[in-house]
């Protein structure tokens, strides 16, 4: 039988092929939820050589996700920070007010009339270059063009202040802060990801001040970008650190720290904007000014500065008319959506390598082609192609794709999806730094969904799209709640409950046996909070799918220190005591045999080798289940 590695692999492979693994036993590594230096982050490992979808199908129900070829299962009650999967029924799918703003953002860029900021050099922006060169103010007219390339109200030389595009020159500024940090020694010449200034949320300005308008938590990127700059260089600092921001002579420097920095080096000489910032427990913040207490007061400022920027206008009409500016075409984009089976795209790289980078501030010699295809493109699931006139597999047929967006003939994003009998499985998204303010992890995610709805009339029973790992203590996970109404896996029993039964209990403990509670009707906490607050500022703080989407799983079986290959102390269920390992079918060396058969070939001498692989068989069942241990082919190698 041919082991499959890859994607090419997949299609040679066919509909037909047998479920083949190698068990890797107790996996122990360190957390990157909650940050544990130690090894608290336990799980059981499984490299699949090939495996068929409804196989596939059955682990995902079990609470088993894939990184490539490697398959994992965290031990619920062990780990430090027990994931739940969590799924929605596209048919119940009920659209939040966000999530409908963004359908209609993206719609609007269609259409042609979103006024974005860039996608490689947009028509609009190439318009208007020919006045802001010839503006006699001309650190008035660089800043005020990206605040406001909007439509021109009709009949009047006024121009709508588009707050996308201000948040876009905050960010600017952020970023020339931190190159001008680096030009003075103060941060080391390497590539930092590029600051995103986001809105505060009237929810979390009740809890904060009314002043504060805008935040940025660019500190925290650099800080971890430092902290992994220094690992890679051991003990030794890279060269062109010498700065105040040092802490003695290392790069783990609090984010508060870069964040005074930062703050220090952001001038509003040239730009009346009435903002003040500040550093804060890491943060960059932007508040109002003393003289400016609420937002209108705000916006009247920023139309002030329009008006100012038509009077500078106004005194070059000769080079660049009125007329002009206003006939600026707002250019209608296509967008394709397509899905593809997984194989490596170059292109594809090149977008995902920037993303890591700006997005997630990995360093640019660790996003390398073979870490890209051991995650995203290396997949064990053998393809089965559409059947002719069948109603059981989409047109797609079942395996691995990328489902690529593509605006105006330009690769935007890419989300990696696993289509199986019984649902769409989201594993990751990436997409353009540059196109941030389109939410395209939202978006993503909503045609995903619309996938799943549309499939069914190909495949009834593809129902359910799965989101992945829930994990109730991480801000960044609780963004998928917000796809409602959503069911987390009952870690022991398997069952699904709804999420807002599970989310008061959650609020209490990391592990709960849901299905415990799965008969209890839903009650609100007496604290007043709703299962719609997932749709406020605490989800929107996290990140997004690839803004951290679909999940940032790069797990791979080399990350991991084995531990010594035992079962686990847990009491085994009675079912799983009662089936016979016996009948399991092994792999060794190309040959096949179960293991009833294999204990005959082994001499009395060797009886330690059997017991212990008896041991190992019986905590695999435990882990995969009876039934599929039953069709899976145990590999010894």
């Amino acid at each position: 039988m041919s082991k499959m590695n890859d994607g090419a692999s997949s299609s040679r492979r066919g509909g037909g092929g047998e479920t083949v693994v190698m068990d890797q036993g107790q996996l122990r590594s360190s957390c990157g939820y909650c940050k544990s230096t130690s090894r608290t982050s336990i799980s059981h490992g499984l490299l699949a050589q090939s495996i068929k979808a409804e196989d596939y199908q059955d682990l995902l129900d079990r609470g088993w996700r894939r990184s490539g070829c490697f398959l994992y299962k965290p031990e619920m009650e062990s780990t430090c920070c027990p994931p739940y999967t969590i799924r929605l029924k596209a048919c119940d799918f009920v659209p939040s007010k966000e999530q409908v703003r963004v359908q209609k953002k993206m719609q609007r860029l269609v259409e042609g009339t979103l006024n974005q900021r860039k996608l490689d050099q947009f028509e609009e922006m190439n318009s208007t270059e020919c006045y802001i060169n010839s503006c006699n103010n001309e650190s008035l007219a660089s800043n005020s063009s990206e605040m406001f390339l909007g439509k021109p109200s009709s009949g009047k030389n006024e121009y709508k202040f588009k707050e996308d595009e201000f948040l876009q020159v905050l960010s600017n500024e952020i970023n020339n802060a931190i190159s001008a940090c680096i030009d003075r020694g103060e941060f080391p010449s390497i590539q930092f990801p590029k600051a995103i200034v986001k809105k505060v949320k009237p929810q979390a300005k009740r809890k904060l001040t009314e002043d504060l308008l805008y935040t940025s938590n660019i500190p925290f990127q650099i800080a971890a970008l430092l902290k992994r700059a220094q690992s890679a260089h051991g003990n030794n600092s890279p060269a062109g650190l010498n700065n105040p921001c040092q802490n003695g002579g290392s790069l783990d420097i609090p984010p508060n720290i870069i964040a005074e920095a930062l703050s220090s080096s952001i001038k509003w000489d040239d730009q009346p904007f009435g903002l003040l910032v500040k550093a804060c427990n890491g943060h960059l913040n932007f508040y109002s000014s003393a003289d400016q207490s609420n937002y209108s007061d705000f916006v009247s400022n920023i139309e002030a500065c329009t008006q100012t920027f038509e009077t500078a206008r106004g005194q070059n009409k000769e080079s660049c008319s009125t007329d002009s500016i206003a006939k600026i075409p707002f250019k209608k984009q296509k967008l394709e959506i397509r899905m593809k089976r997984s194989s490596f795209d170059p292109e594809e790289f090149a977008l995902y390598k920037r993303y890591q980078i700006n997005i997630h501030g990995d360093l640019p010699e660790k996003v390398t082609e073979s870490s890209y295809r051991r995650f995203l493109v290396d997949t064990p699931i053998i393809f089965v192609p559409p059947a002719s006139g069948a109603r059981s597999v989409p047109p797609c047929g079942f395996g691995s794709f990328h489902q690529q967006y593509v605006i105006d003939g330009k690769l935007v994003a890419v989300g990696v999806v696993d289509i199986l009998p019984r649902c769409l499985s989201s594993k990751y998204l990436f997409w353009d730094p540059d196109l941030a303010f389109l939410s395209l992890g939202k978006y993503s995610a909503l045609q995903e969904i619309s996938w799943v709805k549309d499939s069914r009339d190909h495949c009834p029973s593809l129902q359910y799209y799965y989101l992945g790992y829930y994990i109730h203590s991480c801000n960044k996970m609780r963004y998928k709640a917000a796809y409602r109404p959503s069911e987390l896996l009952c870690p022991l029993r398997y069952e699904w409950v709804p999420f807002d039964i599970a989310r008061p209990l959650l609020d209490k403990k990391s592990y709960v046996v849901l299905s415990d509670f799965a008969t209890r009707p839903y009650q609100a906490s007496s604290t007043g909070t709703s299962i719609r607050d997932y749709n406020g500022s605490s989800m929107s703080s996290g990140n997004e799918r690839g803004e951290a989407g679909a999940d940032h799983e790069v797990l791979d079986a080399d990350e991991y220190n084995k531990s010594d290959v035992e079962v686990s102390r847990e009491p085994l269920r009675n079912e799983l005591m009662m089936f016979n390992v016996g009948n399991i079918l092994i792999d060794l060396h190309g040959s096949r045999l179960r293991f009833k058969n294999l204990r005959q070939l082994f001499d009395p001498t060797e009886k330690r080798f059997i017991r212990e692989l008896e041991l190992q068989l019986k905590r695999f069942v435990t882990v995969v289940g009876n039934e599929l241990s039953s069709r899976i082919i145990y590999s010894l190698g």
